[in-house]
C-alpha cells in the first residue's frame, strides 16, 4: 500500500479501538481515553503505520525527516534483512510496541520527541507539504508538528498507550501489505514465508485509490463524529 493510505489505517484504526480499550489496564497500566489521547493516538498509530517502510528508501517516511531518516533507514534496512522482511513481521511490531511503551514510562522529554516524530511522519504520510519542494515540505511539517505537540502538552495529555498504539500502528501496516500482491513474512525470522503472496490487489492500483482510500477517509470522519463531544467543544 501507500503510505497515505497506511497513514490512514492507522489513524482510523485507533479510532476504532478506543472504545475497545478505555477503562482497561495493559501491563498494570491503566489506559484512559480522553478527547486528547484519542487524537495524540491517532496522530501516533498513523505515523507508526508507516514504521515498517523505513527499510525503503524511497518510503514517505525515509523522506520525512531528511538525512536523518534516510540514514536510519539504511541501519534499518540492514538490520532487518532488506525491503519487507524484518521490519514486516510480528517481532518488529513487538519491538516496536514495547520500546516505545518503555520509553513512556521512563522519560518526559524522550517521549515528547518520540510523539513529535511520529506526528510528523504521519502528517507527511497524509500529504502535508510543497509538492517537488522537500525543503518546505520538512519546514512545515515541522512547525505544524511542533504546534500539534504543544497543543497535546498544554492539554496534559497522557500517553500510557504508546506501546499499543505503535504495535498496533505496525500490525496495521502488516494487514495493509498482506492485502496486496506482495505480502508480509510475518513469522520472520524463524520462517520468511510471505504470508498473502500474490494474493490481493495491486498497490496505488484502482482499489486502492477508489475503495480503500476513500472508505478509511470516511471512517476516520465518521469516528470523529463518533467519539468527540462536539457539543462540548462549541462556544
Amino acid at each position: 500500500m501507500m503510505g497515505h493510505t497506511h497513514a490512514l489505517s492507522g489513524a482510523a484504526g485507533w479510532m476504532a479501538a478506543v472504545p475497545l480499550v478505555q477503562d482497561t489496564e495493559l501491563a498494570g497500566i491503566s489506559i484512559q481515553l480522553g478527547p486528547g489521547e484519542i487524537v495524540a493516538g491517532a496522530l501516533v498509530c498513523a505515523g507508526s503505520a508507516l514504521l515498517p517502510d523505513l527499510d525503503h528508501r524511497s518510503a514517505t517516511i525515509t523522506q520525512t525527516y531528511g538525512i536523518v531518516t534516510r540514514t536510519l533507514s539504511r541501519v534499518i534496512n540492514w538490520a532487518f534483512g532488506g525491503h519487507r522482511n524484518g521490519t514486516h513481521s510480528l517481532f518488529f511490531a513487538a519491538l516496536a510496541g514495547v520500546g516505545a511503551g518503555a520509553l513512556a514510562l521512563v522519560n518526559e522529554l524522550a517521549v515528547q520527541i518520540f510523539v513529535f516524530l511520529m506526528i510528523g511522519i504521519a502528517l507527511r504520510g497524509l500529504g502535508l507539504g510543497v509538492p517537488k519542494n522537500q525543503t518546505a515540505s520538512e519546514v512545515i511539517n515541522a512547525l505544524v508538528t511542533a504546534g500539534i505537540v504543544l497543543a497535546l502538552y498544554s492539554a496534559g495529555v497522557d500517553y500510557a498507550w504508546m506501546g499499543l498504539a505503535v504495535a498496533f500502528g505496525c500490525l496495521l501496516h502488516f494487514l495493509g501489505d498482506i492485502l496486496t500482491h506482495m505480502g508480509c513474512p510475518l513469522f520472520w525470522p524463524i520462517n520468511t514465508y510471505r504470508v498473502g503472496n500474490n494474493i490481493g490487489f495491486s498497490t496505488n492500483g484502482t482499489v486502492e485509490q477508489y475503495l480503500v482510500t476513500p472508505l478509511l477517509t470516511i471512517a476516520v470522519i465518521l469516528y470523529s463524529i463518533y467519539l468527540f463531544p462536539w457539543p462540548d467543544l462549541l462556544p
